[in-house]
This record gives structure tokens, sequence and C-alpha cells, in this order.
């Protein structure tokens, strides 16, 4: 009872707050999509648009415009020629709109956080907007989530899914990125029953709301699904033999569920033993096939997706650490032609960048020496973007690491967040700036 009031408590509250009608699109570029949600408008890394450069300057692309970023990991999206970010300035967090061909600012939206790292990495968020229509939604790392308008920035609702679900705060904070299918807003949440954090996190308890499914215009409770705790990777909506079929890789391994009303799950148990450990790269769909990859423990999983649950094709479990077909840590792979590329390894001196089989798990070819690094595939090649700051243009080949261009930009480390690309512009983000850069010429 107590969550229902708590819930209509936002909803009522916020009842007035209905969004202006969306602005007139921004953009002079026609050509190109937006890239509205976290890995893209298809979700999986990859980018239709064609045209790129492919020789690139000395002293890299031509550079737009570019801004001050606040604290934060997260990638910016945009959406009708407008770029949103989110990101962490003092005591606040915030949501900037800007022009995304220009950078100017059109609006932006704070709210006051108090959230602390326990681990001592950057307080701001994780989790990169996601652009819908009228609206934008943003989830903070410490657990508050809000609805706001286009238009003008303005609040529509908020939960906070910390306090209304008892999330025991994890690693590093909230990351996960929201999905909207349909009318739902579907979130990793991971709450538990009333207690006290424990001190081992693996002996914390779900309570039902591993993934919740929210009303997107209202902010209220649809669904609750799963037992998980929260991890770091985002949920999923693909469709599975002609089934629509939500997929999210966490805390405990994969979850699968019908996304429009949270009924029939099911579950596929893959998590590192060791406690400080957390899976974080989203899982990669081909088909009714699915492949998970963590770095701490068991390393890769390619299963199948049947009616009834999961079905193993291959894994890294029971093959020695160096054996180990890929140990992906933050980065989501991208699939292309029977093949997914990605960074394999826990930490940045050992990482490297890895072209594997994904019917069998064998190694076609690993690239060591480029740190820790985040793939976007576009037009024929990747974007690779490494922790430290080097942009490499690699042409997609299975046969071998194929580089054709690179750009040592001035960003500071880390840049963990992928190369986003919309109608021809190219976003990158390092500790505190965020540059735009042309990749396609202007028609």
């Amino acid at each position: 009872m107590r969550r229902c009031l708590f819930v209509m408590m936002f909803v009522v509250g916020c009842s007035r707050q209905t969004p202006a009608e969306v602005p007139a699109d921004l953009g002079t570029r026609t050509a190109g999509v937006d890239w509205p949600r976290f890995l893209g408008p298809t979700v999986d890394g990859k980018s239709p648009e064609t045209g790129i450069l492919t020789k690139w300057p000395k002293d890299g692309l031509k550079v737009l415009w570019e801004t001050e970023m606040g604290l934060g990991y997260a990638p910016p999206v945009t959406s009708r020629g407008r770029l949103f970010h989110f990101d962490r300035f003092r005591e606040n967090n915030r949501l900037s709109c800007r022009n995304a061909e220009t950078g100017k600012l059109i609006w932006k939206f704070e709210y006051e956080t108090d959230y602390e790292d326990l681990y001592g990495y950057s307080p701001g968020p994780r989790a990169c907007p996601v652009a819908d229509d009228d609206r934008v939604y943003i989830l903070g790392p410490e657990g508050l989530l809000h609805c706001v308008s286009v238009a003008d920035g303005k609040l529509i609702w908020k939960v906070d899914t910390k306090t209304e679900y008892h999330v025991h705060q994890n690693f590093f904070g909230i990351g996960s990125v929201p999905f909207v299918e349909g009318d739902v807003l579907i979130v990793a949440v991971g709450g538990s029953p009333k207690g006290p954090r424990p001190n081992d996190l693996r002996e914390a308890k779900g309570n039902g709301s591993g993934v919740v499914g929210f009303d997107k215009k209202t902010g209220k409770e649809l669904y609750k699904v799963s037992d998980e705790t929260a991890s770091y990777s985002s949920p999923v909506v693909a469709t599975i033999n002609d089934t629509r079929w939500c997929v999210h890789f966490a805390r405990g391994g994969l979850v699968a569920f019908d996304p429009k009303t949270g009924k029939n799950p099911v579950q596929f148990p893959w998590r590192a033993k060791i406690l400080e450990s957390v899976n974080a790269s989203n899982p990669v769909i081909v088909g009714n096939k699915i492949l998970v990859s963590e770095c701490y423990g068991p390393g890769a999983a390619l299963v199948e997706l049947t009616p009834t649950g999961f079905k193993k094709i291959w894994t890294d479990d029971d093959k020695d650490r160096g054996d180990k077909s890929l140990r992906c840590h933050w980065n989501t792979p991208v699939y292309e032609k029977g093949y997914v590329y990605g960074s394999s390894g826990r930490h940045e001196n050992e990482a490297e960048l890895r072209c594997v089989e994904m019917a069998t798990g064998k190694v076609m070819w690993k690239e060591p020496g480029l740190t820790r690094s985040s793939l976007t595939a576009i037009d024929g090649h990747f974007l690779c973007m490494t922790e430290r700051g080097e942009l490499l243009l690699l042409k997609i080949n299975p046969e071998k690491f194929d580089q054709v261009a690179k750009w040592q930009t001035d960003l500071d480390a880390p840049s963990w967040a992928a190369p986003v690309v919309s109608h021809g512009l190219m976003y990158i983000r390092g500790k505190d700036r965020l540059i735009c850069a042309e990749l396609i010429p202007a028609k």
C-alpha cells in the first residue's frame, strides 16, 4: 500500500507537468539518423550511415564544436537536431540539451545529489539519457529516475527507485540505461528486502524488483520481475522467434521475459564467484542466440533462447583464464557477419581487441596494446575509442587487425564511452570534454 501511495504521490504531483509540443527539428543535415539511446538506433553499436571519411589528417578530423563536461562517464544521445548529455556539476546532476550541430545550449535540468562512489571513482552519471519523442529519461547513480520534456526541460515525473525498492548501493552506484518499448519504460532496478546493506554484496537478496516496467507517460509501476539484483548492463528488447523478449544481463546472469507484461521469465546464471565483480557488457542478440561476456571469472557464453528457457551452445567456464574467448569489461562487443569484435580483459595493461567467431568461440585475431576500448560500427569500419583518448578507424575484417587511420585526440582519460554518430557528426567524450567532429561531409 505504501508503495502505491509513493508512486501516486509522484504521478499526482507531476500530473500538471505535461510536455509541451515537440518543437520543429533543429538540424540542417537531412541525411543520416538520430542516436536516441544507448548503443544507437538498433541498440547494437551499429550506425547505418555511409560515406565516412577514411583518410584522416594527421591532426585529426575537423572539430565543429566542443564543450565542457561535468563528472561522469556517459555518452550523449541525439534526437531531432538536439543533443542530450548527463553529467554532474558540483552537487547537482545536470541534463543538458544542445543544438547537435552547433553545441549551443538550449536548456538544462538539474537536481541535487549526494551520491559518493564506494571505490573513489567519479560520482557522476554512468547511464546516458534516453530520448523518446517529446520526453527524455535519465537515471542517476543514486537511483533517481526522471522524465523531462524535450521542449523545455521541465519535469514531468520522477521516481526514487533506491528508496522505493530499497536498492543496496552497488560498487559503482547505478549505471544501467532504461529502455523504451511501446508505452513501457523498462528499468533495471534490483531492489532488496528492507534491512542494512550486507558487507558481502553476494549475500544481498532480491525482492522481485530486478527489472521494473513503468508507464513511460506517468511513472506508474506496471510490473516488476525477477529477484536479481542490479548490474551495469542495460535491458534490451528484441524479436526472437517471432516473439518480443526483454533480455537483461543482471548481476547473477541472464533474465528474459515479456517486455509488455513482465510475464514468462526465464533465467541463465552467469557470474563470477568473487565478491568484487560485476556484469556490465550488454548481451549481443543475433536471431535466437545470445552472447554474454564478463571479465572477472567465467568469461563468455553463447546460449539459445527458447520459449522454456536457455540452452547452452558454448561457454568459457571450463577454460583457463588465458584461453577464454572473450572477457569484456564494460564495453559491449559488436556483431558483424558471423563474428563479434570487442575489448577483452579486465585491466588496462592486459586488454586486447579481439575478433571471435560467434558460433564457436574461436579467437580469430587479437591486438594488444590498445588499452580498454569501445567500438562503433559504421560503413564497413569500426570507430575504436581507447580509454587514453586515441581514436582508431579499423576496417571490419575477421582475418586480421586492419587499421586505416588514427587520431590522437587531446581528450583526457578516461574515454570510456563508445563514439556516437548522428547525421554525419561524431561525438566523443573524455574525462571533462565532449568533442563534435565531422565524420561524413555535409551534402
